[in-house]
C-alpha cells in the first residue's frame, strides 16, 4: 500500500493511493490518528484499508485535487536520523570544515542524532529559509523508516520485521547552525526544515528498499544521485544498533542518511535561496518536492 494524508476543502483525511486517486480511509477529527492507529493495529488494520480501497463504493479523490501532508504519524515525535552514512558523503562533509564529530572521515560507528518533529512539512510545503540568521540552508535527501511494532534489542537478522514502511526526507540544514552548536540539533531543526512524504509505501509494495535509488535535483540539476545499497551501515545494522539501549515505538522514524552532493560540498557552496525547488526521488516510493522561499 501507499498511504497517504491530504487536505482538501473538506478538510483533513487520510487514504490509499490508486492510481491517480486517494480512497479515503477517514476524514475529519478521526483522520488526525488514523495512520498511528493504523501503524499499531497490524495486519488486521491494514486488511481493513486495503478492503476499503478495494471497494467500489469508498470515496475516492484525485491527488491532483488535494494538498499532500507529511506522512509522519505524530509530528510530536523525534526524528531519530543518521549521519555520514554514505562514504562519499562522509569525505565531502569532514572536509568541508563543517564536521565536529571527531577525527574519522567514515565513522567506525554509525553517528545518530536527533531532529524535531515540529520541522516536519508535507509534499510541495514550502522552506522557510528565512528563518536561518545565518544563510546557509542545505539540503539532505534520505530514505526514512517508519517503524511498525515495538522494538527492544532487535537483532539484524529480524530488523525488516519491525518495518511498518519507507517514505522520503529532506533533512534540511543550517550548515552555520550546525557548526556553531556542535551538536546538530537546532541546526536541523528549524521549522519548515523536515520535509517528508509523499506518502508511506508498505514493504509488499516497494519489494527490496536496497535495489532502489536515491536522487536530489536543485532546479532539475541533479546534484545527488546513490543506491540505497551504498549505506555504510545498512538498515539492519541502524535498527539493531538504535534498539540495543532504547525502545522503538510504533510510528518512530528512522532518517537513514544522504549521500553524496549536499550544498557544503562544492566550491563555493551551494546553499538553497528564495526561489529555488528541490526534488528527493527514491525509485518505488516517488518524488518528494518543495519550494525554497
Amino acid at each position: 500500500m501507499r498511504i497517504a494524508a491530504f487536505s482538501d476543502s473538506q478538510g483533513f483525511g487520510v487514504g490509499v493511493i490508486s492510481g491517480d486517486d486517494i480512497v479515503v480511509a477517514e476524514r475529519g477529527a478521526s483522520a488526525d490518528n488514523a495512520i498511528e492507529r493504523l501503524v499499531v493495529g497490524g495486519m488486521e488494520a491494514r486488511e481493513a484499508w486495503q478492503r476499503n480501497a478495494q471497494d467500489a463504493s469508498s470515496e475516492r479523490v484525485a491527488i491532483s485535487a488535494v494538498r499532500l501532508e507529511a506522512p509522519i504519524p505524530n509530528r510530536r515525535q523525534t526524528l531519530i536520523c543518521i549521519g555520514k552514512n554514505y562514504h562519499a558523503h562522509a569525505k565531502e562533509f569532514h572536509a568541508s570544515g563543517f564536521d565536529s564529530t571527531g577525527k574519522e572521515s567514515s565513522p567506525s560507528n554509525p553517528v545518530i542524532f536527533s531532529k524535531a518533529g515540529s520541522s516536519v512539512i508535507g509534499h510541495k510545503a514550502p522552506i522557510q529559509s528565512g528563518l536561518d540568521p545565518t544563510h546557509s540552508v542545505d539540503y539532505e535527501g534520505e530514505l526514512a523508516l517508519v517503524i511498525g511494532q515495538k522494538a527492544f534489542k532487535v537483532p539484524a537478522e529480524r530488523a525488516y520485521d519491525v518495518i511498518f514502511g519507507y517514505t522520503i526526507c529532506n533533512d534540511v540544514t543550517s550548515r552555520e547552525l550546525q557548526k556553531r552548536h556542535n551538536q546538530w540539533l537546532i541546526g536541523k531543526s528549524l521549522d519548515t526544515f523536515g520535509p517528508m512524504g509523499p506518502w508511506i509505501v508498505t514493504p509488499d509494495e516497494l519489494g527490496d528498499v536496497t535495489a532502489q535509488e536515491l536522487v536530489t535535483r536543485v532546479n532539475g540539476e541533479i546534484r545527488q544521485q546513490a543506491p540505497i545499497a551504498d549505506l555504510i551501515f545498512d538498515i539492519p545494522t541502524l535498527i539493531e544498533t538504535i534498539t540495543a539501549t532504547m525502545t522503538l515505538h510504533p510510528g518512530d522514524m528512522i532518517v537513514t542518511g544522504t549521500p553524496a552532493g549536499v550544498g557544503i560540498g562544492f566550491t563555493p557552496p551551494k546553499y538553497l535561496a528564495p526561489g529555488d525547488r528541490v526534488e528527493v526521488s527514491i525509485s518505488g516510493i516517488g518524488v518528494l518536492e518543495n519550494p525554497v522561499e
